[in-house]
């Protein structure tokens, strides 16, 4: 049986929680970024998965959600710092070789981030859910039905109410969304979101992701694919269609009848369809 250990990893300055799977130094080397609320928890069947398949596979716990990697200021949780977290740790790993990369939810406005930044580095791309920032923001400002889906994005620019409505009635908000969810996971993330700053930890992503200009994001030229559940509670049609316009780099979308929580609802196919990813040139 795959055994998944956790390690402390010091990137950056920071000590980051970090679940890892497969032989150390052998094979290719896939990273994978989790989004808003959950942990790397959520990529553990993915993770067994590739590793009976020969894979080295790490999943951090990202800024915020590493009780030593909570750094005060929005400004410390920019995509750029978020980017830099990602390729450190494949180079602290130890793999000389390029790696696979997958993202979801706001993992993957990080992940584009880093194949935006460091597309030498990447042998592959894979997006769940969350179009490029460009695509996000077009729409964000210009499609009806993102601006009510992404609306929650401009709420957590503010001070101290979003932590509060989301520990308001015992993280009610949060549980809503963890609806379906195993009871095991639901409890992992409700003690991971109640240690000191970690709520403020991860809604920084957000008062940070909005604090233009960011990088420049010229169009990804990395092998991509793009996997999007036509029922996502977050993430409207219209950005998703438009995110061709920055792949620069043999690109495959693909749309789900789904919603948002791929790994917890359509987990074989997910799992499949991430593999698959992988052998794109």
């Amino acid at each position: 049986m795959t055994k998944i250990e956790i390690k402390k990893y010091h990137l950056n300055n920071l000590d980051f929680t970090v679940r890892t799977a497969g032989l150390e130094n052998n094979g290719d080397l896939v990273v994978l970024l989790h989004g808003f609320p959950e942990s790397s928890l959520m990529w553990e069947p993915l993770m067994k998965m590739l590793a009976e398949k020969g894979y080295r596979v790490v999943a951090p716990n990202q800024r915020g959600y590493s009780s030593d990697a909570r750094p005060k200021g929005f400004e410390n949780y920019m995509m750029k710092l978020l980017a830099s977290d990602v390729v450190t740790l494949a180079e602290k790993i130890g793999f000389k070789n390029k790696f696979h990369l997958v993202g979801h939810d706001i993992g993957a406005v990080v992940g584009w981030t880093t194949a935006t930044l460091y597309p030498n580095l990447l042998k592959s791309w894979t997006a769940l859910s969350v179009p490029d920032w460009p695509a996000y923001l077009w729409a964000l400002d210009n499609d009806p039905t993102q601006k009510e889906k992404g609306s929650y994005v401009h709420l957590f620019q503010h001070k101290f109410i979003p932590e509060f409505i989301l520990r308001f009635r015992h993280y009610h908000t949060l549980r809503k969304l963890w609806q379906g969810f195993p009871q095991d996971t639901i409890n992992a993330y409700l003690n991971l979101f109640s240690e000191k700053g970690a709520l403020t930890g991860a809604v920084n992503w957000y008062r940070a992701l909005l604090q233009l200009p960011q990088i420049d994001y010229t169009p990804v030229k990395v092998p991509t694919t793009f996997i999007w559940g036509n029922q996502d509670l977050a993430i409207a049609r219209a950005g998703v269609m438009k995110n061709k316009d920055y792949i620069a780099a043999p690109y495959k979308f693909i749309e789900l009848n789904a919603g948002h929580w791929f790994m917890e609802f359509n987990q074989a196919e997910i799992c499949d369809l991430i593999l698959q990813s992988f052998k794109m040139k």
